[in-house]
């Protein structure tokens, strides 16, 4: 399989700009919460030779596949085989108790696309399948069969399927304070979306901590009040037209960042 043929890390280049202020330390650490088979995590590896990845994923074929193109970084790589609102829990298990780096590219990899028998796509013939991880939980294909052969117009039942059998939403609601209390101060923290449900979690969970919690009405803002983020990017960015010209899956992107700025008393 020529995984770079098949798989195109999407905004590459602005992820990176974007975290490496925090990343460029000897000791730093990312967290590359949906590692997929590799692509940008490969990418710090390379031009952070410094750096140390913790790479998390759910998905066992992506893990094997991602361990062999990381090899060459050996222990700078290091691979969890869970969900990421367990991102506190791998952090630990690594021995770190905050990280400089947080990235998470959501929604689903070029190799579950790609891959006919995960039946993620509505355009292949193959089982509904559906489960990110395959060691565990239902497939989809209990749900009713009227669903499931809507042709095209079936775009939008593919992903809600989707996002059920992993219970995406959930968990992401999860993991979003986790990672943001993972990071330390002067750490960075970028999301890519793919879908407006989870970037509006993502939106809201930036937002409150980028805001003050002081009580309406005070005179001044006390220390303990302080946004803990400062927001990096205005709203969502999008991928530029040229990336998506060369990538369509980076049409529906939108990106999120936030650099920690104090940690509460």
């Amino acid at each position: 399989m020529d995984i770079d043929r098949i798989h195109t890390p999407v905004m590459l280049e602005r992820t990176i700009a974007l975290l490496a202020p925090a990343i460029e330390a000897d000791d730093a650490v990312l967290v590359d919460a949906t590692l997929g088979m590799g692509g940008h995590s490969r990418a710090f590896l390379e031009r952070f030779p410094k750096l140390t990845i913790i790479g998390l994923d759910r998905d066992t074929d992506a893990l094997g596949i991602a361990r062999e193109r990381l090899a060459p970084f050996g222990d700078r790589a290091r691979f969890v085989h869970t969900v990421y609102d367990g991102i506190g829990e791998a952090v630990r298990a690594e021995g770190y108790h905050e990280v400089q780096g947080v990235l998470f590219d959501l929604g689903v990899s070029s190799l579950q696309l790609d891959r006919a028998e995960r039946g993620f796509a509505y355009s292949k013939d193959a089982p509904l399948d559906m489960r990110m991880d395959v060691t565990t939980g239902r497939t989809a294909s209990p749900m009713p069969v009227a669903l499931q052969r809507q042709g095209h117009p079936a775009k939008r039942v593919f992903q809600a399927l989707r996002i059920e059998v992993n219970e995406e939403l959930s968990v992401l609601q999860e993991a979003m304070p986790a990672a943001l209390d993972a990071v330390a101060v002067g750490g960075r923290i970028v999301v890519l979306a793919y879908q407006s449900l989870e970037d509006r979690i993502v939106k809201r969970a930036l937002q409150a901590a980028a805001s003050s919690t002081a009580p309406a009405g005070l005179p001044m803002e006390l220390p303990e009040h302080r946004p803990e983020f400062r927001l990096l990017v205005r709203g969502a960015e999008l991928a530029s037209e040229a990336e998506q010209a060369e990538n369509p899956r980076a049409k529906p992107v939108r990106l999120r960042a936030a650099e920690r700025v104090r940690r509460p008393s």
